[in-house]
């Protein structure tokens, strides 16, 4: 044997011998590019199991779904960090730790305290900022410039109170009016403490107080604050930032949708023997991947510096789970067939309920659809998912009577679904959105141009 192939060998040795005896952190993946931290929904292996490649470790809850965590490599999960139900964990913080079968496992725990304190805090409350605190402890004007009288005049007039911004934040959260708060600072400022100091009084038999004010010692409020979920504050984040900075435009029409219904009878009876059923949705998703091929315009993104206008229909589907509204992606729809549609949106929408979507189920679609007709509602619109340029709200289908002179009695019953667009006016002009609608209801009252 060469002194190289000696030489490797032993390297080999060294190496295996230095690992088996090495404890490693595992910290919190990110499971999508825009996470920043996550929720331990529950370990799938116990402390001191062994596992190998490809087993779930883990379950991990996202701000969209719960997601599977496998293992890379075989291993043992020696300490667990972050026990099941932990919250606002960190990407990147350590969660647990792993060691190699034939390791030492007599350091995990201490190993494990070390790796708790060195992860990130969540980050805490807001303090009062120092200026207002000073201000709040300088010595009072003099008479002549601002005479207390005054003051308190215009706080028994209701005309302004007097308080610190932090008082103001503290008072708002916990449903403390100001006006009852007798303020301990210069020229009878309300400070933080008299907030905190703060009592109510005593309820008389006679005056009964509205929902949400705070209970006094010993009454039941007459509310449940409900924790936010990661999801929710997503929703909120998300939708509030497209409101506030996407100039929304509506545009709603009528869609006769008797041959769609007639269509869609005739095929479920052929579907009925292999346990499928097509739904309105479908045929609404069909409709919108065509009419985005004819006006593609209405088919992109607004990116800041380019509109970014897509090749393929990936179409976002709303779906209502527990913890708040996910858009599951239904592939080039416009390469699909109606039962190909059908069967993928079911799948994804009870996916989407058992929050076991995966990032590429909900991330990168390029139109939404938000359908509420099945609640009975003929009407709404819909806030745009950014950084999406349309989203459709389809209401219910109605009998409707409408004008008809070939009829005997000058007018016939027909069903009709109502559809608002929501478009961002920043890359979908007016006539574009007009534009899409016709050929959107063209498609619909047409069903069989599908097929074409």
């Amino acid at each position: 044997m060469s002194s190289s192939s000696l030489a490797r060998i032993l390297y080999r040795s060294l190496h295996t011998s230095a690992r088996r005896n090495a404890l490693s952190k595992m910290s919190m993946p990110a499971m999508s590019p825009t996470m920043t931290e996550g929720g331990i929904s529950s370990w799938k292996k116990a402390e001191g199991e062994s596992f190998a490649t490809g087993d779930v470790l883990l379950e991990i809850e996202t701000d969209k779904a719960v997601i599977d965590v496998e293992a890379q490599e075989d291993g043992i999960l020696a300490k667990i960090i972050a026990a099941d139900g932990s919250k606002n964990v960190a990407v990147g913080a350590p969660i647990a730790i792993l060691a190699e079968e034939g390791d030492d496992l007599s350091g995990a725990a201490d190993l494990a305290a070390s790796a708790a304190k060195e992860a990130p805090e969540p980050p805490k409350e807001e303090k009062e900022p120092a200026a207002p605190q000073a201000e709040e402890k300088a010595p009072p004007k003099s008479e002549s410039s601002q005479p207390k009288k005054e003051s308190k005049q215009e706080l028994a007039k209701g005309e302004r109170i007097f308080a610190s911004p932090i008082a103001k934040k503290i008072a708002l959260e916990r449903g403390i009016p100001l006006a009852k708060v007798k303020g301990t600072g210069p020229e009878g400022r309300i400070l933080r403490e008299d907030v905190e100091k703060y009592k109510p009084d005593a309820p008389t038999a006679s005056a009964g107080g509205p929902l949400g004010v705070a209970a006094s010692p010993g009454q039941i409020p007459d509310y449940v604050d409900i924790p936010l979920s990661g999801m929710r504050r997503t929703i909120a984040a998300r939708l509030s930032e497209s409101a506030q900075q996407a100039p929304h435009f509506y545009l709603t029409v009528d869609i006769n949708m008797d041959k769609v219904l007639k269509l869609r009878e005739v095929f479920n009876k052929d579907l009925a023997d292999k346990g499928a059923k097509l739904s309105v949705n479908d045929f609404v998703l069909k409709a919108v991947a065509k009419a985005l091929e004819d006006v593609p315009e209405a088919n992109s993104a607004w990116l800041g510096e380019v509109i970014r206008q897509y090749k393929k229909a990936d179409i976002s589907v709303a779906v209502a789970t527990p913890s708040g509204l996910i858009t599951p992606i239904v592939k080039d729809v416009g390469g699909k067939g109606l039962a190909t549609i059908s069967a993928e949106a079911k799948s994804l929408a009870k996916k989407a309920r058992d929050g076991k979507l995966a990032p590429q189920d909900y991330q990168g679609g390029t139109f939404t659809v938000s359908n509420l007709g099945m609640f009975d509602i003929s009407h709404f619109t819909a806030i745009i998912n950014p950084p999406q340029s349309c989203i459709l709200a389809v209401g219910s289908t109605v009998p409707t009577l409408v004008p008809a002179p070939e009829e005997e009695r000058g007018f016939k019953t027909v069903n009709v679904m109502k559809v608002t667009l929501s478009s961002d006016h920043r890359s979908v002009d007016g006539a574009v959105g007009a534009r899409w609608m016709s050929a959107f209801k063209s498609y619909l009252e047409n069903p069989l141009t599908f097929m074409l």
